[in-house]
Order: C-alpha cells, then structure tokens, then sequence
C-alpha cells in the first residue's frame, strides 16, 4: 500500500464537506479586488486624480500599515494595494481550512477510523493540503481574468492573482504544520493564527519604516514587492515557493511520527478539581469562547487605532474628487470626508463582527456534532439554559469588539483633530450603531442551528451575500430592494445629524425573533442531529 493511499477519496470528502463554505470564500475573494479595479475606474478617471489619491495614501503611515505600500499610480497599483489586506484573510481562510480537515478530524475520533481502513499514512494532511492548494491557485487564476476583465493589464493582473494564491499555498502548510503540534484544534488555529499575526507584524514594520528589511522575512510582505502593475519582478515569486517545500518538508516526517491524537508539544495536564465557574453551563461556554472572544478583541481594537489614524489623511486624498465623496457619503455619511471614511469604516468592521457572531453562534453545532452536547444534557442542565449560555457570547461578543473599534478610532482620531473628548463618544456610538445589523445575522445563525442544524453553513452564505452588496452596492447604483436584502442597509448614519433610532429598534426585534425561533426549534428537536 502506497503512504497516499486514498488521497483522492478524502480529497473529495473535504470538497462534500465544504461544499458551501470553500466556494463562498474564494468567490468573495475573487469577486472584492475586481470591485475595487471597477470602483478606481470610475472614482479616478484622470491621471491627476490618481496621482493625489497615490501620493496621499503613500504618505500615511497607518494606511500603509492597513494595507501595504503603493507602486505607482495607475489604477492597477492603486487596486493592488487596495487589496492588500485581502491576502491576510486568504492565509487566515487556509490555514483554517487544512486546520479543520486535519487536527479538529483528529481530535473528534473520525481520522482514527478513516485510518482503520486502507489508508496511506500520509492521505489525511495530503488531501487537506491539495484542496486548500488548489481553492488558492482558482482563487489566483480568478482574481487575474476577473482584473484582466476590466481592461487592466494581463501580466499585472496574473502577478497580483498568484501572489494571493501564493499566500494562501504558504499559510494552508503553516496550518498543516501547526496541525502536528498541538493535540487540540484550538491550539493548533492558536498557533497557525500566531504565525500570520508575526507575518503581517514583519510587513507592517518594514513598510513603515526607512529601510523596509523585514518586509522580506514575511510572506505577506513579498506579495506586495511582486509589484503587480508596476513592473513586475516574477522572481519574487519563488520565495513562497521555496518556503511552502521548506514548510512541507518539516510537516510530513512529523505527522508519522507523532502518536495519533497526540501533538509534538506536550498537553498540559489540567487541575485535579474543576474551579467553581465550570459548575454551571455558562462557565463552561466562557471556557469554550474566551480565547475566541480576546483574539477578535484584540484585532478590533488594532483596527480602530489604525482607522482613527488614518482618517484625516483619507479624507484630505480624496478632497477634490466629488464623485468619491459622494460614495463614500452614501457607505458611511457624515459631514466631512474624514468622518465619511470613518463611517465607512467602521460599517465593514459591522460586518467583521457579523462573522464572529455567526461563529460564536456556530459553535454550539459543533460541540453537538463532537459529541460533547447528549452528555451534559443528560444531567441537570436545561435544554435552553445552555443555549443561553452560548448565546450570550454571540450577541454580547459583537458589542464588545464594536465597542473597542470605536473607542480605539476615537481615541486616534481625536488626538490627529484634537478633540478626544468629543470624538471619543461619536465613534463609541458609531461603531455601536452596527452591532443590531450583526444581532440579526447572528440570529439567523440561531434559528438554523435549531431549526436546520444541517444546513447551519448557510449563514456563512448569507454574510457573504451581505459583504457584496455593501461593497458593491454603492459604486455599481444597485436597486434599492436589492440593498435593503442586507441589514445594514437600515443602520443609520449616526455620525450624521437628524439620524433616528427607529431602524436600530427594529433590527432588534427582529434578532430577538430569530433567536426566539431557535430556541424554540432547539427545544423540540432530537440531539444529536448528524
């Protein structure tokens, strides 16, 4: 028996799987950057125009550090770098993807009776890793002919599409290896997680600095030098290359190695007697969401100091373009364009904590399908006690990191107007203004698990659909029942004067609905559902 020995039919296991979930992010992340090559086509029509949009986002540091530098101004470097950021959600998409079909199979007993059969030794981290493989370079190919579309050049269209494909071949090995670690899935994302947090860290500091050197240590550093658009430097390319063989070569001696079920690293041993807050199902949910809940605290609260900083800059790029202020006016709103951005902003950051919502809503589904849900209800606990207990991290949860992305984008830009008392609590309110739109995701999420635990992949589905009609929705003058499909079309301009609170009243009831719905679907069902 060959050591890849069923590869193929895991292969097309993970592909039934994710069936829903892996075409929903490589379209969302195909379709984002060609939106923004057709948004610069139609905001920047002259050279001018481009070459103050350029200059200005060039010489802010905070948007440099968001997004990476900038080569040139043409409006294929402009949507590189624009879409910049998009390359770390691609390393984030694939790292939790080898994650989820290696070491959170492992831990849930299935990889032990998949390897009773006749499987190679090296079939299970193959298969994860050539789906993951292959869900990047379509995702590259994609991005390229979709860019190459609009009328932008092919070479630079095809060098920005494989350097995002090349992230996320790097990072699917990175969550490969971290997979062989650690014996727990949670470590193993922790870990993965890490790594890419160090990799943008490096990008960060060399793209703000004078010298730049530790751009070259990151992956995500060497997509931007590519220099789609601006002279490409295919070499450039190589590097990811060498690093995924490099990285693979640690990963497979490792896997074989290791006892099933078992990491590298040693587990710690837990106290002999449980303390007092794992008494009860809440406890035991913070155990299970605190972890979850700081990560996302703390990227919430690195973005607002980053979007605080970058406001004043921002608005001063765009000055003299009326038809960009005009957009950004309708996304964010607000009586200047600073605030307009921050609006704007701060309503993709709603959507950020949409996601968390679904996820820490989701999380319930996947403590029934570990097993871990018909033991506890087996005793004392009630059926909506526990449900509760997850709950409250799916609705307090987006509150909390809405909250530290306002103050933290008050904070900075109160300090760059000089005026933190009075912008503090504008951009508190602002970024709590979006957190009933994330309620009403979150509680869909709710209702599908109690009603159609099956089919709980569809809120993913629905957020993506939501992501594309705001970034889209504006730019492309899309009907209006079309914007109103999405929940934060109602959310109000509060950083605009004369706003109301009545759409914010109404988004509420409607999660409350949704979460009622569940609860009470949840209540009759069997547990577990397969």
């Amino acid at each position: 028996m060959s050591t890849l020995t069923g590869t193929g039919h895991l292969a097309r296991l993970i592909l039934r799987r994710d069936r829903i979930v892996l075409p929903l992010w490589v379209l969302l992340l195909t379709v984002l950057p060609v939106s923004y090559a057709g948004s610069f086509l139609a905001l920047f029509p002259t050279d001018a125009e481009r070459t103050a949009y350029a200059t200005g986002t060039a010489r802010n540091p905070s948007v440099v550090a968001l997004l990476g530098p900038v080569y040139g101004d043409s409006v294929g470097a402009l949507t590189a770098q624009r879409g910049g950021f998009l390359q770390v959600i691609v390393g984030l998409a694939a790292l939790l993807t080898v994650v989820r079909h290696t070491r959170a199979e492992e831990e849930a007993g299935r990889r032990e009776l998949l390897g009773a059969t006749v499987l190679g030794r090296y079939a299970g981290l193959t298969a994860a890793l050539l789906v993951t493989y292959a869900a990047s370079l379509l995702l590259g190919l994609l991005t390229a002919a979709g860019l190459a579309a609009t009328g932008l050049p092919a070479a630079g269209s095809l060098a920005y599409g494989l350097s995002a494909a090349l992230v996320g071949v790097v990072f699917a090995t990175v969550g490969g290896l971290a997979a062989q670690l650690t014996a727990t899935a949670g470590g193993a994302r922790g870990i993965a997680v890490g790594a890419l947090g160090v990799a943008f860290a490096l990008r960060l500091v060399g793209d703000t600095s004078d010298h730049g050197w530790s751009s070259w240590l990151s992956p995500l550093g060497w997509a931007p030098r590519i220099r789609a658009y601006a002279g490409e430097r295919w070499w450039v390319l190589a590097l990811p290359v060498a690093l995924t063989v490099l990285l693979a070569v640690a990963t497979y001696p490792v896997s074989v190695r290791r006892d099933l079920g078992a990491g590298v690293l040693p587990s710690r041993p837990g106290p002999a007697r449980a303390g007092r807050m794992l008494s009860g199902p809440f406890g035991l949910a913070w155990r299970l969401h605190r972890g979850q809940l700081l990560g996302w605290s703390m990227g919430f609260g690195l973005l607002g100091l980053v979007l605080g900083g970058a406001a004043e800059a921002a608005g001063r790029s765009v000055a003299g373009n009326a038809a960009l202020a005009q957009v950004m006016a309708r996304l964010g709103g607000a009586s200047g364009l600073a605030e307009a951005y921050l609006g704007a902003s701060l309503g993709l950051a709603g959507l950020a904590a949409a996601g968390y919502g679904i996820q820490a809503a989701l999380r319930m589904r996947s403590e029934e399908a570990a097993g871990r849900v018909e033991p506890l209800l087996a005793t004392g606990v009630h059926r909506s006690a526990w449900l509760a207990s997850h709950l409250v991290f799916a609705l307090l949860g987006p509150v909390v990191v809405l909250a530290l992305a306002g103050l933290t984008t008050g904070l900075t830009y109160g300090l760059s107007v000089g005026d933190v008392p009075g912008q503090l609590p504008r951009m508190l309110g602002a970024g709590l203004a979006q957190v009933p739109a994330a309620w009403v995701l979150a509680g869909l999420a709710v209702l599908l698990y109690g009603l159609l635990p099956r089919f709980t992949a569809t809120a993913w589905a629905v957020l993506a659909v939501v992501v594309l009609l705001g970034q889209l929705g504006a730019v492309l003058e899309l009907s209006q029942w079309l914007l109103d499909l999405s929940p934060f079309t109602h959310t109000p301009q509060v950083l605009r004067a004369g706003w109301s609170a009545t759409p914010l009243l109404t988004l509420t009831a409607l999660a409350g609905v949704l979460c009622a719905a569940g609860f009470a679907s949840f209540r009759r069902r069997d547990t577990p559902v397969g």
